[in-house]
């Protein structure tokens, strides 16, 4: 039997050591940081762990978390089942569901500073374009903090269904029509079918989207500051939005300390979300 040969390892040492220099070495650097109180590059002092133990007992960063994570949960909520509907619709359009795929796609490539500016301009009682029928129905945005976080969740569904969609609709061409003519012969529901047959076709797809839009929504920064600053009244005061300050601020060795606990809160929702996955197809 012929030994295992690793050298196919080499293939792929440059893309690791790219990776370690453009990703790890950073990573490392802002970990260190975090138990460091930094007045200048030269004027570094070691405090330990007093700036995790000060971010975990206040107050704000626990009622920035609850936002947090409520605004990821939202945003799962609506985008996912939203671009499961919508894939399965322009299923239904056969090739012509190319021009609709390029047109949920296309907020994607708007840059992200432009996003808000955009619907802000929309939104401007005088001049915006939905501004007038808003204000007759009394949407107050500034000043009211439930009409902000729709204000962000429309937004932030307009700016990533696309990618729901697309992942989405990736998977369901490729079923058998075998399949779903033994389900039209067996008088299958349409539920059943999208249950047993379409439904974990893509499953895989759904798991990116997940991990993707997770990531993303906890981490919201742009559109909640450039809206209302996390206003009104800290309603949308997310983690981001916390961490941003400081850094304003020159709170740097806080600041890294913060982004290493958002780090570790991530990478922990992602593992027990892979390892659930994991534990479900076994």
């Amino acid at each position: 039997m012929r030994p295992h040969d690793n050298r196919a390892w080499f293939l792929i040492l440059p893309a690791l050591t790219l990776l370690g220099l453009v990703g790890a070495l950073p990573l490392l650097a802002v970990i260190n940081y975090g138990f460091h109180d930094i007045f200048t590059l030269s004027d570094v002092f070691w405090v330990g762990p007093q700036w995790f133990a000060d971010i975990l007992q206040s107050d704000r960063f626990l009622a920035s978390l609850g936002r947090s994570l409520l605004f990821s949960i939202l945003a799962l909520g609506i985008q996912v089942p939203l671009g499961i509907g919508v894939a399965l619709l322009l299923l239904t359009y056969g090739r012509r569901a190319v021009w609709g795929l390029m047109l949920v796609a296309l907020p994607l490539v708007v840059p992200w500073n432009m996003i808000p500016m955009f619907w802000l301009g929309l939104i401007q009682p005088e001049t915006g374009l939905l501004g007038p029928s808003l204000a007759t129905v009394g949407f107050d945005w500034k000043f009211t903090g439930w009409h902000t976080w729709v204000l962000i969740l429309v937004m932030d569904t307009w700016h990533w269904l696309g990618l729901v969609v697309v992942l989405a609709y990736a998977g369901l061409p490729a079923i058998p029509p075998a399949y779903l003519q033994a389900a039209a012969i067996d008088g299958a529901s349409r539920w059943a079918v999208f249950r047993f047959i379409q439904l974990p076709r893509i499953t895989g797809a759904l798991a990116i989207v997940f991990l993707l839009r997770f990531v993303d929504s906890f981490m919201i920064y742009t559109e909640a500051f450039a809206i209302n600053a996390g206003g009104p009244n800290d309603a949308t005061r997310f983690l981001t939005l916390e961490l941003g300050e400081e850094i304003k601020g020159f709170s740097y060795g806080q600041a890294a300390a913060r982004a290493t606990l958002y780090f570790l809160i991530v990478l922990a929702v992602v593992w027990a979300f892979v390892a659930a996955t994991r534990e479900r197809e076994t």
